[in-house]
C-alpha cells in the first residue's frame, strides 16, 4: 500500500514539539493506551498531569510548546511513502477529509478538524504532560492526537505486528477515531465501567477501530483536494492483513499473556485481539458509522449482528 506519489501534503497538517523527558517505563498496551486515564481525570476532575505523570513514571518533563509546522521534509505523497512522520502527517490529511465528508452526511454532525502534534520524549498537553511512553493518545480537553513516531518500531519489536504502511496508519486513524467520538458525544462512555470484556472502555476502544476501518473504506475512493486521484492506492490483502495485524498486538488477551502468562478478561480496557481486528473489519468493509455502534452490541464478538 502506498499514497499516490502527487498528493501534497498539507504545510500545517502537523505540529511538531516535545523534548527530552525523564521517567521510568511502563508498557500501558500499545496504541491508544492513554485515551482511559485522560478520561479518568476529565470526567471526575482530577488532574490528568499528574494521572499521566503517575503511570509514566515521569517527573517533571522538560517539554517544548509544539509549534505549527509540518516536517519540511513532507511535502509529498513521495515523502509519506519513505519518512514515517511525513505518513502520519499524510494520514492525518486524508482523515481530515474523510471525515469531513462522511461524518455530516452519516450523522448530520459537522466535522471539527484536530490538532496533530509530533513530538519526540516528552510533551505538554491540554490533559497534562506526556512522556513516549503512554503511546500514542488523543486528548479530548484540546482536541489533539499526540504521536511520538518511535512507537512504530515499539508496535513491530515488541507487539509484533507488521511494519506495514497500513498498520502505522491504522494508529492513526484509530486516534482521531477518538476524536470522532468527542464530537459526536460518546468519549465519556468509557468510564461508566472502565475495565472489563464488555465495559464502557472496551467498547470505546472497538470502536475507534471500526472508524479506523471506516477511514481505510474511502482513503482508497475519496479525491484527494485538487486531485483526481484518491490518497492511496488500491489496498490488497495484503495491506488489509498489516492493518489487522497491528490491531491484534495491541489486544488485551495478547499483552496480558505475554506480560503475565495468563489471559483476565475482568481487566480489559481494550479489548481481544479478534475484536479488535473484527470491528476494523467491520469499518473497512461497511464505510458506515451506524455499523459501529459498539455500545448496543450485546455481542462484541460478533459485529455483523448490529447488521
Amino acid at each position: 500500500m502506498t499514497f499516490n506519489e502527487g498528493m501534497q501534503i498539507d504545510p500545517d497538517a502537523v505540529r511538531s514539539g516535545g523534548g527530552p523527558g525523564r521517567g521510568g517505563k511502563i508498557a500501558l498496551g500499545g496504541g491508544a493506551g492513554g485515551i482511559i486515564v485522560l478520561v479518568l481525570a476529565l470526567l471526575f476532575g482530577g488532574d490528568p498531569g499528574s494521572l499521566l505523570g503517575d503511570l509514566t513514571g515521569a517527573q517533571d518533563p522538560q517539554s517544548e510548546s509544539a509549534t505549527a509546522g509540518t516536517p519540511e521534509h513532507c511535502k509529498t505523497g513521495a515523502d509519506a511513502n519513505k519518512y514515517v512522520d511525513c505518513r502520519v502527517a499524510l494520514t492525518a490529511v486524508s482523515l481530515d477529509v474523510i471525515w469531513g465528508e462522511q461524518l455530516p452526511a452519516q450523522t448530520g454532525d459537522k466535522y471539527v478538524e484536530p490538532q496533530v502534534v509530533l513530538f519526540s520524549g516528552a510533551t505538554a498537553t491540554g490533559c497534562g504532560n506526556a512522556t513516549s511512553e503512554v503511546g500514542p493518545f488523543y486528548c479530548p480537553a484540546d482536541r489533539t492526537a499526540y504521536f511520538d513516531v518511535t512507537f512504530f518500531n515499539e508496535l513491530t519489536d515488541r507487539f509484533g505486528a507488521s511494519n506495514g504502511p497500513l498498520a502505522q496508519e491504522y494508529v492513526v486513524a484509530h486516534e482521531i477515531g477518538h476524536h470522532i467520538q468527542n464530537l459526536l458525544g460518546d468519549i465519556g462512555r468509557a468510564q461508566r465501567d472502565p475495565r472489563g470484556p464488555e465495559s464502557g472502555a472496551v467498547r470505546t476502544e472497538l470502536q475507534a477501530d471500526c472508524y479506523a476501518g471506516i477511514w481505510a473504506h474511502y482513503a482508497d475512493k475519496t479525491p484527494a483536494p485538487g486531485s483526481s486521484q484518491p490518497f492511496l492506492k488500491p489496498l490488497s490483502d495484503n495491506d488489509v492483513r498489516d492493518a489487522l495485524s497491528a490491531a491484534s498486538a495491541v489486544g488485551d488477551d495478547r499483552i496480558q499473556r505475554a506480560a503475565q502468562g495468563r489471559v483476565n478478561p475482568e481487566a480489559w480496557t481494550h479489548g481481544s485481539s479478534e475484536q479488535r481486528q473484527k470491528w476494523f473489519l467491520t469499518g473497512y468493509r461497511t464505510g458506515r458509522v451506524d455499523a459501529c455502534d459498539t455500545y448496543s452490541a450485546r455481542d462484541l464478538d460478533n459485529p455483523d449482528a448490529l447488521r
